[in-house]
């Protein structure tokens, strides 16, 4: 990942909306959520979550596959894991004992 496709990942979860359906999505791999329980989780109309699901999908977040009548969502597990790599890479600078606790806390995932 480079700072080209993290500007638009990190822009589409800077509202909460989109960060809380990403968030739910992730919780919800790899089976993922249809788009009705995502709207009934937001609480917004459909219309209006819609927008923020096409948000998510352009920016590389999540994807969409269609199974029977239902639109089911996903979240992109290797687009997140590219971009926490993108965003920490260079934390250490030489000195892995500063990433150890950042990778501490993931390894429990």
């Amino acid at each position: 990942m480079n700072i080209d496709s993290a500007l638009p990942a990190l822009a589409a979860l800077a509202h909460p909306t989109r960060l809380e359906a990403f968030r739910l999505l992730v919780r919800h791999e790899p089976e993922g959520l249809s788009t009705g329980e995502l709207v009934d989780a937001s609480g917004l109309t459909q219309s209006t979550f819609s927008t923020h699901l096409a948000v998510l999908a352009k920016a590389g977040l999540v994807k969409s596959e269609k199974l029977g009548r239902q639109q089911i969502q996903r979240a992109d597990i290797d687009t997140l894991r590219e971009l926490m790599l993108f965003l920490a890479k260079d934390c250490c600078q030489g000195r892995p004992e500063l990433c150890e606790p950042l990778l501490a806390e993931l390894t429990c995932c």
